[in-house]
């Protein structure tokens, strides 16, 4: 009998998610699941992942926190071997205001979906990591092996939490290889225009407030702080396409797969290796669209880092990744997305 290769992505209809299955379809000789209860997503993303690849993915519209039900899923799909786990809150600014609900859901729905892969065999296991868990740090790049700093935001700081949970997991059930992929910026959409960014709350991630400022959506958008120790004063961040980090996951998933691993836990970086600042973000969007924007410098934003991004050797020598789509690149398939939403 052939073993089954069927992936269960948590947090399908997201963001990353939802490129991720994209990519695992057409990248993947499997089937793949996803477990989605649209918190913070559209239910017609599955349908939008459909006419671009023509293939209907079953999802479940369950709870993670909710470990009854996700214990009948899993049961359901037991033919399971592999999970790429997305599902979190991720706004920083939402994670301020509302801790509970970021330690609740975060932290409650990894354990939930670890002890599912134990109770039903499941043997690989892909943990969605952010650069937040470094904090600020002062020696850029950073490298793997850098000592994780304070955590800006109780977001980050489940980031913290959860890649802790999935080493001692690792340690104890070392038959779940796992790795955490700790993702700098995801930004940009598909080629296709079909899928993106698009947060049901109010996005607080710097490339969708510009492309809503841009179609009007916003009056006018805020860059949050310009005093920072950074060549132009806002803050730097590492930009990646969304459609790079999807691919990511993919290579992960393979190297888990392979034997290949020199323990039940790795960490890896996903990054271009370049800042770019807020300024030079909204520069490189208005040259490639044409189209100025109304914004405003406004004081720091509790919770950000002023500068980060990341070495990208690790990704490279263990993984055989590396970001292939340009800043403009990011920028022109955003505002694809952003003049042309799927009905």
């Amino acid at each position: 009998m052939v073993k089954s290769n069927r992936i269960l992505v948590t947090g399908g209809a997201g963001y990353i998610g939802s490129h991720t299955i994209i990519e695992l379809l057409d990248h993947w000789d499997g089937e793949v699941v996803s477990i989605d209860h649209f918190a913070n997503s559209d239910p017609l993303t599955f349908d939008r992942i459909e006419r671009i690849t023509g293939r209907r993915v079953r999802n479940h519209a369950v709870d993670l926190c909710d470990k009854a039900a996700l214990d009948r899923v899993l049961a359901e799909e037991r033919d399971v071997v592999g999970v790429i786990h997305f599902a979190a809150f991720k706004s920083v600014p939402e994670s301020m205001a509302d801790p509970h609900k970021y330690y609740h859901n975060n932290i409650a729905s990894l354990l939930n979906i670890l002890e599912g892969c134990i109770a039903q065999g499941i043997g690989h296991f892909i943990f969605s990591s952010s650069c937040s868990v470094y904090g600020n740090i002062a020696e850029l790049p950073v490298q793997e092996s850098t000592v994780l700093g304070h955590a800006e935001s109780p977001y980050a700081y489940t980031k913290q939490i959860g890649e802790r949970i999935v080493q001692d997991y690792a340690r104890v059930h070392p038959v779940i290889r796992s790795i955490a992929l700790r993702y700098f910026n995801p930004v940009g959409a598909h080629a296709s225009g079909l899928i993106g960014e698009a947060p049901i709350n109010a996005p607080s991630s710097l490339v969708p407030v510009i492309t809503r400022t841009a179609n009007g959506k916003i009056p006018q958008m805020t860059i949050h702080g310009s005093d920072y120790a950074t060549r132009d004063g806002s803050c730097i961040r590492d930009y990646v396409h969304v459609s790079d980090i999807a691919s990511a996951h993919v290579k992960a998933l393979r190297h888990a797969m392979s034997g290949s691993m020199d323990a039940a836990y790795d960490v890896i970086n996903l990054g271009t290796g370049d800042g770019v600042s807020v300024f030079e973000a909204i520069a490189a969007f208005e040259e490639v669209t044409g189209v100025k924007l109304n914004y405003r410098v406004g004081p720091r934003r509790d919770g950000d880092v002023g500068a980060i991004y990341s070495d990208t050797t690790r990704s490279r020598t263990v993984l055989g990744w590396t970001a292939e789509r340009d800043l403009h690149t990011m920028m022109r398939t955003a505002w694809l997305w952003e003049k042309q939403p799927p009905v």
